[in-house]
């Protein structure tokens, strides 16, 4: 593919003074992934109908956004025992503006690739934390005259929710348009500054929600499989697929009648399953699949509309891979459903107790991006599968149109995946994932054919 040639570096500050001040993170906030996640829009040629400049108007509305989100000009800086917290000193993000001989044509189906890292603002970790912009934005325009936008955004300061809602309203406000959900930029709710109330049960987070992802047996550490080459597949689930899966797990005998299986639950059931049938564990191997649980309505009372920040937290379904492969689907996916279920506000609330009178928050940190081999470990033996079902993470419009295509950049390295909705709304899925390259080709047999 042509080069991409980058052109202008622009910083953008919010367009009237702000808050400005220091606070903590909430303790969701540090644990996790807290690097940048990437995604990437790719546009049609705008219409002779709009008007406007491209690059002006999404470095101007920008500039308004982050008025209301001011949080996101700010700048981090690492505390003693592997805390954080948020600078809002208003030093603003960063966009930068480039351009390429190539055609949107020559991204076939989107499928990424390596240079769609270049349609994104890459991060180096290599730099003080203190002086990494947050959010990274890339406009880039095609000798067709279509258009890519990449958008790197800091999880240390946000979730998915959180990361849409703010592009979202990006957008309403390019197009001209008022906010629809106004953020709400107290984190302090999800503080525990108070004592917490009597539980009928000891709480059980440590056991369930922290414990680090079982190894391969035999192996004292997962370096060795932190190194090993992996591969990122976009794979499609058709509606009659799903339909067939679900079919079979809600007639299993681990279905409960009254309420049935999720989509999710179904799927990421067959995915586990089909993970651990590829890469030839051993019956007794030990197997995690770890789970992203939203808990805006799952703690007491809910959080407010809008709230700004992470209120995801992270469930893990255990078994061994004899149980998952001879018990069939409806085991997996019960599996799947207990960790879900087990997130209630006494989880959530006792987790935050827990972190918080942690000694050093890095264990459960994802920083492998920094260049560090600890924080846990979702790779073989495991698997991470990330749900975008719900999130409103299509028709990113600016004024020229909605984008004809959006998706993730890349992946947490091996049994990182995502699964999202398929942008024409037919009831088929997109299964994002990346495995070693040893294990892919039977990963995909055995996704499409043990139905």
């Amino acid at each position: 593919m042509a080069p991409i040639i980058l052109r202008n570096i622009y910083t953008i500050v919010p367009s009237e003074p702000t808050w400005v001040g220091c606070f903590p993170l909430a303790e969701w906030d540090l644990v996790g992934t807290i690097t940048h996640v990437p995604t990437v829009y790719f546009y049609n040629k705008p219409s002779e109908l709009f008007q406007g400049n491209v690059v002006e108007t999404l470095r101007n509305s920008l500039s308004r956004a982050l008025f209301h989100f001011y949080p996101m000009a700010g700048r981090l800086k690492w505390l003693p025992r592997g805390r954080l917290e948020l600078d809002c000193n208003a030093e603003g993000v960063s966009f930068m503006e480039a351009e390429s001989e190539a055609k949107l044509s020559d991204f076939d189906d989107f499928s990424p690739t390596p240079e769609f890292e270049k349609l994104v603002p890459q991060v180096n970790y290599k730099h003080p934390i203190e002086t990494i912009p947050l959010f990274l934005a890339q406009v880039t325009r095609f000798k067709c005259g279509g258009i890519s936008l990449g958008v790197s955004i800091s999880h240390a300061v946000v979730d998915g929710q959180s990361a849409f809602h703010f592009l979202s309203e990006w957008g309403r406000i390019a197009r001209g348009e008022p906010l629809e959900t106004t953020p709400f930029l107290d984190r302090k709710i999800l503080w525990t500054g108070q004592p917490l109330p009597p539980f009928a049960s000891p709480p059980q987070c440590e056991r369930k929600g922290f414990e680090q992802p079982p190894l391969l047996i035999g192996e004292t550490d997962n370096v060795e499989e932190r190194k090993k080459k992996t591969t990122v597949e976009i794979l499609k689930l058709s509606k009659t697929l799903i339909e067939k899966l679900r079919s079979r797990v809600n007639t299993s005998e681990y279905a409960d009648p009254a309420r049935g299986f999720t989509r999710y639950e179904t799927v990421a059931g067959h995915v586990w399953r089909c993970a651990s049938k590829a890469r030839g564990h051993s019956p007794e191997q030990p197997t995690s699949l770890g789970i992203c649980v939203d808990t805006r309505s799952r703690v007491q009372p809910p959080l407010p509309r809008g709230y700004f920040g992470n209120a995801t937290i992270n469930a893990v379904a255990r078994s061994t891979s004899g149980e998952l492969i001879s018990n069939g689907l409806g085991f997996a996916a019960e599996k799947i459903s207990e960790a879900i279920k087990s997130v209630t506000n006494e989880y959530v609330m006792t987790g935050i107790e827990y972190l918080k009178n942690h000694e050093d928050l890095k264990t459960f940190q994802d920083i492998h991006a920094l260049g560090s081999t600890e924080g846990p470990f979702y790779g073989n033996p495991n698997l991470g599968l990330v749900s975008w079902l719900t999130l409103p993470m299509y028709g990113l419009d600016f004024g020229w149109g909605k984008e004809v295509h959006m998706g993730p950049c890349t992946h947490d390295g091996d049994g990182g995946s995502l699964l999202l909705p398929d942008k024409n709304d037919d009831g088929s899925l997109i299964l994002a994932t990346c495995l070693q390259v040893a294990h892919m080709e039977a990963f995909k047999q055995h996704l499409y054919e043990d139905i």
